[in-house]
């Protein structure tokens, strides 16, 4: 028996594991939720002129008293075309460029306008540029507007964009192969109603939870309790990254290990100190990294969580890619911990977290209900209500 390796340790090991999957230059609108690879760099100036802020009249801040002649009109996308002097105003919209001359707007809620004449009906503009967003406020050509290694959200596109980025160089997808193995499985709607078959269903969870713009999901469907069957289907694996379910413990149906190792394969590391999950797995198969989950459904996901997850974001380029804990109330006692670092199913009501009555990895149900895994760490002392506690969200 393989000592028990540490959480943190068996990420740091896996993560070394992996070669970076190929770059590939992409157009922007098609990089949504990518991280990466360069830096987006602005090749324009935002605002790329002064602009107005409110609704309301561009004027000299030096005539601020008023009262002024209306000589024309500045909208977004259509700037009104001559100078402003001495006296005078132009009506002006919100995210309209500023006439030249004018340098401050008085808001048209303090101005009063009969015809072309403009009075002041409120304290006017405060300082000199009012109500006037600067030429490069937001940002210049030339400024980097998202890093690399970061993912490309709804708000970092948005910037690059508004920054004239037309192509963005990212990681390629990382192709990811699921398969579970198991006599007993049964693909969905054709399990019998016995305790002979049981709906295979930990396939779909990883796909759901691997999901990802920057993840291409292979499905290798249901692989038997055969060693010839999945050595085969080892061989014949086209992916960065091959995840299994079952078969990775030690009992004489569990032929994963050696199926890959017939195959070619090298088990790098074998059993965590984590619960649910210690029976997992990790290694390589050729240039393909393998991770062996195993079968219990609630281990599947909590070492998918924990490494499936974050490997598939670490070679898809992502900076940081380990899953956040947060700091909540604890909601009931907890007992000490032992060696292996815990994992419970949890809720969280009024801001306190309470963890589930039952752990069993066996059981869905709990996990559907539940909205965090509470985390205790290996060797934790008793808890109390009212204590500290970390946890990560899963809902």
């Amino acid at each position: 028996m393989t000592a028990l390796l540490p959480i943190a340790e068996a990420q740091a090991r896996l993560f070394a594991l992996a070669d970076p999957v190929a770059e590939e230059t992409i157009p922007i609108l098609d990089a949504a939720g990518r991280w990466l690879a360069a830096p987006a760099v602005a090749t324009r100036t935002q605002p790329a002129a002064d602009l107005s802020a409110m609704d309301g009249y561009a004027i000299r801040f030096e005539d601020r008293a008023g009262p002024w002649r209306v000589i024309g009109e500045s909208a977004a996308g259509r700037a009104f075309a001559g100078p402003c002097g001495v006296g005078e105003a132009v009506r002006i919209f919100t995210g309209a460029a500023m006439p030249a001359g004018a340098d401050s707007v008085l808001i048209q809620e303090e101005a009063a306008r009969d015809g072309d004449r403009l009075t002041l009906a409120g304290e006017g503009p405060l300082r000199l540029g009012g109500n006037v967003r600067r030429r490069g406020l937001d940002f210049t050509a030339g400024d980097e507007l998202v890093a690399a290694h970061r993912r490309l959200t709804p708000a970092r596109l948005a910037v690059a964009i508004t920054g004239g980025v037309d192509t963005v160089r990212v990681a390629r997808r990382v192709r990811v192969a699921l398969c579970a193995t198991g006599d007993e499985l049964a693909l969905p709607g054709t399990a019998r109603a016995d305790a002979l078959t049981l709906p295979e269903s930990n396939t779909p969870m990883l796909a759901a939870l691997l999901a990802d713009p920057a993840v291409e999901i292979v499905s290798l469907g249901i692989l038997p309790d055969d060693l010839p069957t999945l050595e085969r289907a080892f061989r014949g694996v086209d992916a960065d990254l091959l995840v299994t379910t079952g078969g990775a413990s030690v009992g004489d149906h569990d032929l994963v290990r050696p199926a890959l190792e017939a195959a070619g394969g090298a088990i790098d590391f074998w059993r965590i100190a984590l619960r649910p999950g210690k029976p997992m797995m990790a290694g390589r198969l050729g240039r393909t990294l393998v991770l062996g989950l195993p079968g219990n459904p609630v281990s599947a996901f909590v070492t998918a969580l924990l490494f499936a997850r974050p490997l598939a974001a670490h070679l898809a380029g992502a900076e940081d890619p380990l899953p956040r804990t947060v700091t909540v109330t604890l909601g009931e006692p907890l007992p000490a911990n032992n060696a292996r670092t815990d994992y419970l199913r949890g809720e969280i009501r009024d801001g306190r977290a309470y963890a589930s009555t039952i752990q069993d990895s066996s059981m869905l149900l709990t996990l559907a209900r539940s909205t965090c895994l509470i985390v205790r760490a290996a060797n934790a002392p008793a808890a109390q209500a009212g204590d500290s506690v970390e946890i990560l969200a899963i809902a």
